[in-house]
């Protein structure tokens, strides 16, 4: 089986089957929760989804970087970046065992 990737329209049309709001609606809300998060992200704030994930934006400072081709001393600027961590939950899921939450 080929990898698959989730869209927006995926998550909108499954909105729409489980939740029952119309297609359009459905795309207005994902597209809302999605705004929602980069937009608390960008903020520089934490998104935790319980049984999911938390989103955590780091700070990255300036440093000095080598360019592996040539060898050549590069300084990386400083910046921001976001990282993952996924819940036990969701590790849990992922290979195969069984959840306390979701065995209900």
């Amino acid at each position: 089986m080929a990898p698959r990737t989730i869209t927006r329209v995926d998550l909108a049309e499954a909105v729409y089957r489980c939740v029952g709001l119309s297609r359009k609606e459905s795309a207005v809300l994902v597209q809302m929760v999605l705004n929602e998060l980069a937009d608390t992200l960008a903020a520089g704030e934490t998104v935790k989804l319980s049984s999911f994930g938390s989103f955590v934006v780091r700070s990255k400072s300036e440093r000095i970087g080598r360019n592996p081709k040539t060898g050549i001393e590069v300084p990386i600027t400083q910046r921001r970046v976001m990282v993952f961590k996924p819940s036990s939950v969701l590790k849990a899921r992922i290979n195969g065992q069984v959840v306390a939450d979701e065995a209900d």
